[in-house]
């Protein structure tokens, strides 16, 4: 198992400020993270660390179950819903203990409807607040701007997701990394799920050209991480940086939106900067005129991109390219970003002045413009 670290100063806090978040990123379930946090978890312990547990979920894996004990353990929260007894991440008993360091597993979990937050990664964020160092894991297929990639792969829509933003606060991203040989191994021995799965995992997403391409989408991750805090800690020591802003056109067509949403907020990621998205309304997308289910794709994409950090726009003009100009002074943008058109598109765009105009100004302005596919 190995390794790929961005910070290794973890533990030294002035508890005047917020906490430090790390986050152990794995490609599937089984690599260790859970396992690797309940490690570091002794180790903190051994060295008259105030670590407590909040939230540790095992699967029943004996290795794991096995170095919970003698680790201080903060009780959950018991919740009763639908007739059933569950349980969840003590949020309040955590601020009320005030431990330097909590470890916080599943960070994707979706809470159980009437609690504060409605996502596991919204109470870590009250728990930073408060000025406490919190540990947690996190598998490649749950970051939000990659999930269509995950999707692609393996066939599956993972549900449970964090928003990118969550990567760009964490002072320390880890992976934990196996090869695919060493976690098909781990599954046949029953270290991963009940016997009675392991062949429906190898038939499904245990296939070795799937572990490999999410491992490779982890592995970039953390590696991106690495450049970026590289460059915005070290390099731009050195000589000035140039602060990106980007900008997302986005129209009414879900899937095209989408893409251009996630493709941006990537972007926007690795560079730690601010972003846009810019939805303009024309008198063919008026109220009256656009269908309902566009009207629900559009606001599902608002909130999508508001999740993964952007600030969403909305502008009612007869012409798409003078908005982009009005906005690019507005906002200081240095990239846009829109989908491909079609070839008559194009034919039409480049006959019209005001694209013409809208070149000028992104020439004038040295600001970038990307077309994605």
């Amino acid at each position: 198992m190995t390794e790929q670290e961005v910070d290794s100063s973890f533990v030294e806090l002035p508890k005047d400020k917020k906490g430090k978040l790390k986050i152990y990123i794995g490609m599937s379930a089984g690599v260790g993270k859970t396992y690797r946090m309940l490690q570091e978890a002794h180790n903190l312990l051994r060295n008259e660390v105030d670590v407590k547990i909040g939230y540790v979920e095992t699967h029943g894996r004996k290795e794991t179950q096995a170095l919970i004990e003698g680790l201080p353990i903060i009780p959950r929260r018991m919740v009763f819903y639908k007739g059933k007894q569950l349980d969840e991440l003590d949020v309040q008993a955590i601020l009320l203990l005030h431990p330097q360091i909590v470890i916080v597993d599943e960070l994707a979990h979706t809470n159980i409807p009437g609690s504060k937050n409605e996502k596991r990664w919204q109470d870590v964020l009250d728990i930073l607040d408060a000025g406490i160092d919190v540990i947690s894991a996190i598998n490649i297929q749950h970051i939000e701007s990659i999930n269509e990639e995950v999707k692609h792969i393996t066939g599956v829509e993972v549900k449970e997701r964090i928003p990118d933003k969550i990567l760009q606060i964490a002072n320390e991203v880890v992976n934990i990394d196996l090869t695919a040989d060493e976690l098909i191994t781990r599954l046949k021995e029953g270290k991963i799920y009940d016997s009675n799965k392991v062949q429906q995992a190898l038939h499904n997403f245990f296939k070795p050209e799937r572990i490999l391409q999410l491992r490779e989408l982890a592995l970039k991750e953390v590696a991106g991480q690495v450049e970026r805090k590289v460059d915005y800690e070290v390099t731009a020591k050195d000589k000035p940086w140039r602060h990106e802003r980007f900008l997302a056109c986005i129209s009414s067509n879900p899937e095209i939106a989408q893409n251009i949403i996630r493709k941006t907020a990537r972007l926007a990621s690795y560079y730690n900067s601010k972003w846009y998205v810019l939805y303009v309304q024309t008198p063919k997308e008026s109220l009256e005129r656009i269908p309902l289910a566009a009207q629900r794709h559009l606001i599902n994409n608002f909130k999508n991109a508001t999740e993964l950090g952007a600030e969403v726009i909305q502008r009612k003009e007869e012409n798409i390219a003078s908005a982009i100009i009005e906005l690019i002074g507005e906002k200081g943008i240095t990239t846009v970003c829109i989908g491909k058109p079609h070839l008559k598109l194009w034919q039409i765009i480049l006959r019209t002045s005001i694209f013409n105009q809208l070149l000028k100004t992104l020439s004038k302005n040295e600001v970038d413009l990307v077309i994605l596919s």
